[in-house]
């Protein structure tokens, strides 16, 4: 992806996190966003499971998800401007190392949390992978440009 991409994504992301604290700490869904929605699967807390079925929904969630992921996605996965084969190498490297974070902090808490707040690792585990590899990332090119400085 073009470099020019990594505007959208930073803007995206910084919407996404902020939408997504009104979420969180003030439990705010806007009415406007209260629609109908096609769901494959659906099973609601008092009913038997739907599938394939019209069911109303408030997309406030879905869209913080949304803006969250394609931020950090085009934040993480838009090319430098200037991009080598050494920055392809440290970006590689990145997203291996992230991975084995990613799994080791999910193996931590299946070990060592349960119930509602397992669920909320779940949640975040979301974006683990994809937060790691840009701090990794990003220091691993801040560590390569100053080494080129000196």
């Amino acid at each position: 992806m073009p470099w020019r991409l990594k505007k959208a994504g930073l803007l995206s992301l910084c919407l996404g996190i902020i939408l997504g604290f009104i979420y969180l700490f003030f439990d705010k869904e806007p009415d406007i966003l209260n629609i109908s929605v096609l769901s494959i699967i659906d099973q609601p807390i008092v009913g038997d499971v739907g599938y394939f079925n019209l069911v109303a929904n408030n997309i406030f969630d879905e869209l913080i998800l949304l803006l969250l992921i394609l931020g950090g996605a085009l934040i993480a996965f838009t090319k430098e401007k200037v991009e080598d084969e050494l920055i392809a190498k440290i970006r590689l490297e990145s997203l291996v190392w992230a991975v084995y974070a990613n799994y080791l902090i999910l193996i931590l808490a299946i070990i060592f949390i349960y119930g509602l707040p397992f669920l909320w690792v779940m949640v975040f585990n979301i974006f683990t992978t994809l937060i790691i590899f840009l701090l990794k990332f990003n220091l691993a090119l801040r560590k390569l440009r100053k080494s080129q400085e000196l």
